[in-house]
């Protein structure tokens, strides 16, 4: 298995990705940096960390989805290659237009750092598949725009396609119809803004992410 990790100016989840991914595949995850315009080939997961780039200037997500690293990483999505993106990597895919809708400011306009209860809506994505449908988890939040937004027309689209993964039941930041995670229409980009890289130990206090890396490795297309 072979995965890589992209750093943007101002990521700092990308240490507890690539320690995720390692953990769970073996080996270290390719570490790749928002300067540069090409990918490896044959990888099984891109994953786009959680982090403040370019310090959330003009809109979180705005200016890293810009860079000449994000066109390679559309170009391998559209070719299949799952793509993960958590916190500030959901924001960089919507910005990027791989994932509709946008992150906004939390309704409490406070940054929120907690563990949070999530449904699985959809155990049939790549990376649910390791869930049960209709199960509880609990994944740590660390966000400060993770107010997920879109409008009706697009919020319908999302809920009659299946394509909303994770669901709040917490009261947590004002996200349109609770949702916490969805997927595009090929299922094989997923924008959550939980964390599932802080909880695949013990030692973090639960091991609910596990199931989530796993699932998306062993179903890549080129696992």
């Amino acid at each position: 298995m072979k995965a890589a990790v992209v750093t943007f100016p101002g990521s700092n989840c990308d240490r507890d990705m690539a320690v995720a991914l390692e953990q769970v595949m073996g080996r270290a995850p390719v570490r790749i940096w928002h300067g540069e315009a090409q990918l490896p080939d044959g990888l099984d997961l891109i994953a786009l960390p959680g982090g403040f780039s370019y310090g959330d200037y003009l809109r979180s997500g705005a200016m890293a989805a810009n860079t000449p690293i994000m066109r390679a990483v559309i170009e391998q999505a559209n070719r299949g290659v799952p793509v993960l993106g958590i916190c500030n990597g959901f924001q960089v895919l919507t910005e990027a237009g791989l994932l509709p809708g946008a992150l906004m400011r939390n309704a409490g306009q406070t940054f929120i750092c907690r563990t949070v209860r999530l449904r699985v809506e959809n155990a049939r994505t790549m990376f649910s598949a390791g869930y049960a449908e209709g199960g509880e988890i609990r994944i740590p939040v660390a966000h400060h725009d993770g107010n997920y937004f879109a409008d009706d027309e697009t919020l319908d689209r999302l809920e009659g396609e299946d394509r909303v993964v994770f669901r709040y039941l917490d009261a947590t930041n004002g996200s349109r119809r609770d949702i916490a995670g969805i997927v595009n229409g090929a299922g094989n980009v997923l924008g959550m803004m939980p964390h599932p890289e802080r909880a695949i130990d013990p030692a973090h206090g639960g091991t609910d992410g596990r199931a989530l890396f796993e699932a998306a490795l062993s179903n890549s297309v080129n696992a």
